[in-house]
């Protein structure tokens, strides 16, 4: 299945349109986006004779698709714990003192190279004044367990093109979409990887505090995103780009598809969502007019990004 795409004419007259009425978005297309790749460290702590470190991208966690490692250090013979058992699990309390989490790696995996365990969060707020994050960290040595539990603070994320949306599908399931890359695209095809994740509702009651089974959480596999890039602008006539791919799944258990971005400025990533069983769960499919001077309609199922 795939969207319908404007005709060659339609975008000639597009391009055409774009000067005319153009809405004034320049500022906030001047905002530079920038690409992290390094990993530094969110918070260190010690209990016994180990010392835990968790690391981010720039040293920050933000709202949507985080991947984090956690290094162990044995402080008294300064060696990493290898091949252990890792968990992780990220908690957020609201005002209330209501208790939930978000799509995460519980069971880190461990990079013997580089001696770090590595996993993913998909945090689906920022920390505020009524809201706040805990991360849970256990592991074992010689039968010994260990657990960490410290505050995380997570930061708004400014880049759009790093956005997320959480939603309840027709499944009466609820998903999570987030974009993992680019971090900064160009006017081009750009390869477009998002993460779809599911809530695991809990078959038991709530046991102790923190029951796993509370805030479970897995990846989707075999689903297919189909994709639709417009600019909604009313200026922009709600066009579309040739060339663009849906999202599947690749062995990496992320959905990787293309995006061709044919000039800056706003655009929405209207979705559809088809289970494993070739059903449409989420998302409607965009009227295919050009409309300059209307505002675009949306799918039911849509990310907005700017670049």
């Amino acid at each position: 299945m795939k969207f319908s795409k404007f005709c060659l004419i339609a975008l000639g007259s597009v391009v055409l349109s774009c000067t005319i009425e153009k809405t004034d978005y320049e500022a906030e297309i001047a905002t530079e986006t920038t690409e992290y790749f390094e990993f530094e460290e969110v918070l260190s702590v010690t209990n016994g004779d180990y010392t835990m470190s968790l690391e981010a991208l720039n040293g920050t966690l933000y709202k949507g698709y985080n991947d984090i490692r956690v290094k162990v250090i044995n402080s008294q013979s300064n060696e990493s714990l290898e091949h252990s058992d890792i968990n992780f699990l990220p908690i957020l309390t609201d005002a209330k003192g209501n208790k939930t989490s978000c799509p995460h790696s519980y069971s880190l995996t461990y990079n013997s190279t580089e001696k770090y365990y590595s996993g993913y969060a998909v945090f689906t707020s920022e920390s505020n004044t009524t809201v706040s994050w805990q991360a849970y960290i256990d592991f074992n040595v010689n039968s010994q367990s260990y657990a960490i539990n410290q505050p995380i603070t997570i930061e708004e994320q400014t880049n759009m093109n790093l956005n997320m949306t959480a939603f309840t599908a027709s499944d009466n399931e609820q998903y999570f979409i987030a974009l993992v890359s680019p971090q900064s695209p160009g006017v081009a095809e750009n390869d477009l990887v998002a993460g779809i994740y599911k809530y695991n509702k809990p078959t038991e009651s709530e046991g102790e505090f923190p029951d796993l089974s509370q805030y479970s959480y897995s990846i989707v596999n075999d689903f297919t995103l189909y994709l639709d890039p417009r600019m909604p602008e009313a200026s922009m006539g709600n066009h579309s780009s040739p060339n663009n791919q849906d999202l599947t799944q690749q062995s990496d258990s992320l959905y990787h598809g293309v995006v061709n971005y044919t000039m800056t400025g706003n655009w929405t990533l209207n979705f559809m969502l088809q289970n494993e069983n070739g059903k449409i769960i989420k998302g409607t499919q965009v009227p295919t007019d050009f409309t300059p001077g209307v505002e675009g309609a949306k799918s039911e199922l849509y990310i907005d990004i700017l670049f």
